[in-house]
């Protein structure tokens, strides 16, 4: 079982996860009960990775079987751009795909609404010229207040954001009535946004790094972009301490105090990826680490949305 961080709301949330995006339907159940079988906990969904159903499906059958108690899992999902005005009927479209009676963290996927295309439909529905058709009539804010409506309903346990930057997530603290319990990021040592990562925790807000290693070869296929997986300094650091260099960066990001929620779809890869309790990167390198750090976003929706919401 992997170690926990107790999240702001009092839940426990374990610090390494798996995250489902781009999974296949049918491989969806044979990796979900291997995870769990190795002794994942704690599973990253969401709305627009469009195999929610799936997910569920794998889910209630590793409840039915006996293999796992649903109170022993922590399940996220995220309320997608389009649903913003629709938060409650989001929700409840999450948890009927998930067969699932409550969420564990529901988060905001990204801080910005876009014109609704029907609830769970998870469009990014563009304008005439082609760019993403922003919503400027729904505030993050109200958007906030229904997120915690949810809390007060029984459906959901914590409440959270994700890629929201200084400015956003200092605005959600001033006001919310229930502070978000996590904000979900891309950070990896190409891209370690160490002003974000302090000012989240100083105010009690878990980071969870998404993309914790780079994204390597999903990033390089969507995005074109380049894994840190490849770095000299790392591959020399993970030798050092005779683990691969996604064990390395996966314990660089668990000793930030970050949670880790890396994605595969491979068997080998689910079990390398969870064996990072066993050892401990020095101070030192941890320095060194830190010294690789290039801004270096690989995770980029303008591609889709024609427009860069991070200019």
């Amino acid at each position: 079982m992997a170690m926990a961080i107790t999240l702001n709301s009092g839940h426990k949330m374990p610090i390494i996860g798996l995250g489902v995006w781009r999974m296949e339907g049918k491989s969806i159940r044979d990796l979900l009960h291997s995870s769990i079988k190795i002794g994942y906990r704690h599973f990253d969904c969401a709305a627009d990775y469009k195999n929610e159903a799936e997910v569920g499906e794998a889910l209630s059958g590793a409840f039915q079987s006996g293999l796992v108690k649903r109170e022993d899992l922590f399940i996220t999902t995220k309320l997608w751009n389009s649903d913003h005005g629709h938060v409650l009927e989001a929700c409840k479209d999450s948890l009927k795909k998930l067969q699932l009676e409550y969420l564990d963290l529901y988060l905001v996927h990204f801080p910005v609404a876009t014109r609704h295309t029907g609830v769970g439909t998870t469009d990014s529905a563009l304008g005439e010229d082609g760019v993403l058709d922003i919503d400027t009539t729904i505030s993050l804010e109200t958007t906030w207040h229904a997120m915690e409506d949810l809390v007060s309903k029984g459906l959901v346990r914590s409440i959270g954001i994700s890629n929201y930057d200084i400015f956003l997530t200092r605005d959600c603290l001033a006001y919310s009535k229930i502070k978000p319990a996590v904000n979900q990021i891309e950070t990896h040592p190409y891209f370690q946004r160490e002003s974000l990562v302090k000012f989240c925790q100083k105010h009690g807000i878990c980071v969870t790094a998404h993309t914790p290693l780079g994204g390597s070869t999903a990033n390089t296929e969507w995005f074109g972009t380049v894994s840190c997986l490849d770095d000299p300094v790392l591959k020399a650091l993970a030798e050092k301490y005779n683990k691969t260099v996604a064990q390395l960066v996966l314990r660089w990001g668990i000793q930030r105090n970050t949670v880790v929620i890396p994605k595969t779809s491979r068997v080998e890869r689910l079990e390398e990826n969870f064996q990072v309790f066993d050892f401990t990167i020095s101070d030192e390198d941890m320095d060194k680490i830190q010294a690789l750090d290039r801004n270096y976003r690989t995770n980029q929706p303008a591609k889709f949305w024609g427009i860069d919401l991070y200019a």
